[in-house]
Parts: structure tokens; sequence; C-alpha cells
């Protein structure tokens, strides 16, 4: 009997292979999607070590002569260097105020009633089915008006109208989840509508908070035509895509792609550890803000 037993217990389930080729069939459209997705990067990085004529030679996967003379070029550049400030303050003051902005609407939105609602909450989705080309011309009569034009300012009045749209739908959806009975409660022991908004709802909207936050700066850190328009009559007002744009090469002719690429490195490392530093930020608060029942 035992002998009789023994092939059957070494035989392979027929379900196991299906499995091995489902698991390995994951794993190779992880790893296709990992490399459609970082090996411009790659690309990026390993031209920015290279110079001139490594750049216009054949191509390899790996440079030949690595060298960080272009990152050093980049930082003697003035222009750059002051696109990077002008690209930080822009991008964290108008993401502030399409934060502070989106709140007080989504709140609106999401938790009052009122006739219109859903309309307004549609009109704010159809926004953003408007190409940026097809507003400039009637911002940059507004920005002019304003006397903004040149400044600053003006990339950080324009660049709510990016990112508040997605601002206050993400926001709404979150303000709808959260229980009636958080408001119930704070309302029993005396809050006002606002103390309700600001020290109940809004800490356990965090995670969309930062969700928000983080893409609308970089839409804004990334921006590039708004900020060709409006500061074109101010260099010192460009911020970094403009500057790098703009960049020109040490002599006449000069193509600069090995300088370009390294100042586009320089330009996403910040974006990628803000996404490594808030994707724990995210999961702490979605910790924090669970209601437990």
């Amino acid at each position: 009997m035992t002998a009789a037993q023994s092939p059957a217990s070494g035989a392979q389930h027929p379900g196991q292979g299906w499995r091995v080729a489902r698991r390995v069939g994951f794993w190779f459209i992880i790893v296709l999607i990992l490399f459609y997705t970082l090996f411009p990067f790659y690309w990026a990085f390993n031209t920015s070590l290279k110079n001139e004529n490594e750049v216009f030679a054949t191509a390899y996967l790996f440079s030949q002569n690595p060298s960080l003379r272009n990152y050093e070029l980049v930082f003697q550049n003035e222009r750059f260097v002051r696109g990077l400030f002008n690209s930080t303050l822009v991008a964290g003051g108008s993401t502030i105020l399409a934060l502070g902005v989106g709140s007080f609407a989504a709140y609106a939105l999401g938790r009052l009633k009122f006739r219109g609602r859903l309309l307004m909450l549609y009109a704010v989705l159809a926004m953003t089915m408007f190409p940026q080309i097809s507003i400039l011309s009637g911002l940059f009569s507004i920005v002019r008006d304003l006397g903004l034009f040149g400044s600053l300012s003006s990339l950080v009045v324009t660049y709510p109208l990016i990112t508040l749209p997605f601002t206050v739908w993400t926001l709404t959806t979150f303000f709808k989840g959260l229980p009636s009975e958080l408001e119930q409660a704070a309302l029993v022991d005396g809050a006002t509508g606002f103390q309700t908004f600001y020290m109940i709802l809004l800490p356990l909207t965090a995670p969309a908070l930062v969700t928000t936050g983080l893409l609308s700066f970089i839409s804004a850190w990334n921006e590039y035509l708004f900020a060709l328009t409006f500061t074109t009559i101010n260099p010192s007002a460009q911020t970094v895509p403009v500057a790098i744009a703009l960049f020109s090469g040490q002599v006449q002719r000069q193509d600069p792609i090995a300088e370009v690429m390294a100042a586009s490195v320089i330009v996403t490392i910040p974006l990628i550890l803000l996404v490594l530093y808030f994707q724990r930020r995210i999961v702490e608060g979605l910790t924090a803000g669970a209601v437990k029942g």
C-alpha cells in the first residue's frame, strides 16, 4: 500500500504549474513596467555623466568616462540656481493657496446641502478639460491689467487654475466619506461650524491634503507654458523649467545636451525625495485618522 501511494505523493498538483506561470507572468509585467518608467531617468543620468564627444558618439549603456563636470557647470549657471529658488517659492505658494481655497470649497461641496451643489462640482471638474493654451490669452490680459506681468506673483496667482480643480474634487470625496456623527458630536459639545471644520474634519483629511498637495507641488514645479509667457520680460523671475530650456552652450552653436540632462536630474531628485517622505506620512495619516466604531 505504501509503495502504491508513493508515486501519487510525488506527483505534481494539476494547478501548481498554472500558479507558477501566473506568478512568473506577474513579475515579468512588474519588471517590464519598472524598466519602462525608470530607464528614461537612468538614460538621462547616464547622459549627464558624458562629455560632449561621448554624447554625439556611439551610445553605450554605461558611460565610458563618467564625470561630474556637467553638474559643476549647471550649478555655476546663475540663471539655473535662481530658477531653483523661484520654482520653490512659486510651487510652495501656489500649493498652499490651492490647499487653502480647495479645502473650504471641498467642505462646502462635500458636507453642506444646497441647491446646485452637484452642478457646481461638475463645473469644477469641467475646468480640467481645457488645455492651458486655450486660456493663456485671457490670463495674459488679466495678469497685465493687475500689474503682475514679469513677477513671481503672476505664477502664484495663475497656477491654482491648474491645481485647484483636482484639489477640490479629491478633497470633496474625502469629506463625503467622513462619518456625520463626528459633526453631530462636535455640535453637541458646543463647537461652531468653523471649529468643526478645522479642528475635527480637516485633520482627518490629512492623507488627502498630503496627496493633493504633493501633486499640486509637482504640477507647479514642472509647469512651463505660463512661466515662459508671464516672465519673458524678467529673466530673474523665471522658474527652473524655463531656465533649463534656455540653456546655451559655452561656444556658439553648441547644443549643451549633457548639461540639460544634468539639470533635469537635479530638479527631479527633490520630487523623488518628497514622494518617498510623504509616502510614509500618508500611511501615518490613514492610521491616525481611522474612526473606531
